[in-house]
């Protein structure tokens, strides 16, 4: 019997948000906000950062239009570490998958993620990463 998705995450990760101009973003949420850069990585041919203040990180990265608008946040992501349990699970609750398999960036973090999305009842995108140790 399927368990809810809490039983396979730890905590909320992140969110999401495609940036208009990454260096601008970086820079407006580290020195006018005072965010803490906790790490920028390659993806392809962008850069994506990971914006740190307490207990909230935002991702935001380059390559997709920013919405400008209110609304703006891309996705909510949650800490799982068994993603293969949490991508299981989530089959047999029967959830709206974005992604029909565990995707990788091997380029974030020190060892990469794995993660998959699905889709909540309002359209919002709801990732379940795992940051590879």
């Amino acid at each position: 019997m399927a368990s809810p998705m809490t039983r396979f995450t730890t905590d909320f990760q992140h969110s999401g948000m495609p940036a208009k101009d990454l260096d601008e973003t970086i820079k407006f949420y580290t020195e006018t906000l005072g965010f803490e850069l906790a790490g920028l990585f390659h993806n392809g041919e962008n850069r994506c950062a990971f914006l740190r203040y307490g207990h909230l990180t935002i991702e935001t990265w380059e390559g997709d239009p920013a919405p400008m608008t209110t609304g703006a946040i891309n996705h909510w992501a949650f800490d799982t570490p068994d993603i293969e349990a949490a991508f299981k699970n989530a089959q047999e609750l029967g959830l709206n998958f974005k992604d029909t398999e565990i995707q990788s960036i091997p380029t974030f973090w020190e060892k990469g993620i794995r993660y998959f999305n699905i889709y909540g009842p309002n359209g919002e995108t709801i990732e379940f990463c795992q940051i590879v140790k």
